[in-house]
């Protein structure tokens, strides 16, 4: 039959998800960084999506296409919940985690770094050299396009503040993930970091601690989701001191 349906421009989606917890059927989902219609009969044509898109990714069409059927988005959404689960249920889920898909301050973007003038002369202010956000771990979509083919630097949340040329020296030209393996769940870092790596093309990763044995836990956490993920990445482990220094 012809009638509306959602249309998804992929040269246009950047991945950032926002469409997904927008859909009530359940209808988009994230495949590769990209949005596409999970199945024809799971999308009521009406739209709700649009609106969420930045990119205006999301246009509506008439084309051949099944019928929309209620049945299949029940049996869909069940589905879901079930797979959800156990995340859901994780002890130390946290807040932003449960809500950041309709957070537009967490939606998925690449920045072009500044590079710093040739003739900043000692003591001038450097352009940042972030290249994305969010940052958090809990808020990075692993299909992030900024995590393909990128050198991923994996900073526990510390060591901007103690090391003065985190930028310059750590984080200029690198995809980055912070996170606090004392605070969070660092099960959770395994997990995620896991999924990161199995989907994207992360060509290297440093981790940077800080000198704490606490601090620790972030790097077994990398370590660990390497193994997990079945790929060979070079791998590359930094501590800073509290004093601000590079220890190896």
């Amino acid at each position: 039959m012809i009638r509306k349906i959602v249309k998804i421009d992929k040269e246009k989606c950047d991945g950032c998800g926002l469409c997904v917890p927008s859909c009530a059927e359940g209808a988009i989902r994230i495949v590769d960084g990209k949005a596409e219609l999970a199945a024809d009969n799971l999308c009521d044509g009406l739209g709700a999506c649009l609106g969420d898109c930045p990119q205006d990714a999301i246009t509506i069409i008439e084309r051949e296409a099944d019928e929309f059927d209620e049945e299949a988005v029940h049996q869909h959404l069940a589905g879901n919940a079930h797979a959800a689960a156990p995340e859901a249920h994780a002890p130390h889920k946290s807040h932003a985690e449960a809500h950041h898909g309709g957070c537009p301050g967490s939606r998925a973007m690449s920045l072009k770094p500044a590079a710093p003038a040739p003739d900043a002369g000692e003591g001038a202010p450097q352009p940042s050299q972030l290249g994305q956000w969010p940052v958090q771990l809990h808020l990075v979509p692993p299909t992030a396009p900024y995590f393909q083919n990128a050198d991923l630097l994996i900073a526990a949340d510390c060591v901007p503040f103690a090391y003065a040329d985190f930028h310059r020296d750590l984080l200029a030209g690198k995809a980055v993930v912070i996170g606090c393996p004392k605070l969070d769940d660092n099960d959770f870092y395994t997990k995620k970091l896991t999924e990161l790596f199995r989907v994207s093309s992360i060509k290297s990763i440093t981790v940077v601690r800080m000198e704490v044995p606490c601090c620790g836990g972030i790097v077994a956490a990398a370590r660990q989701a390497l193994a997990a993920c079945g790929k060979e990445i070079p791998f590359k482990e930094v501590r800073v001191s509290i004093n601000g220094e590079i220890l190896g």
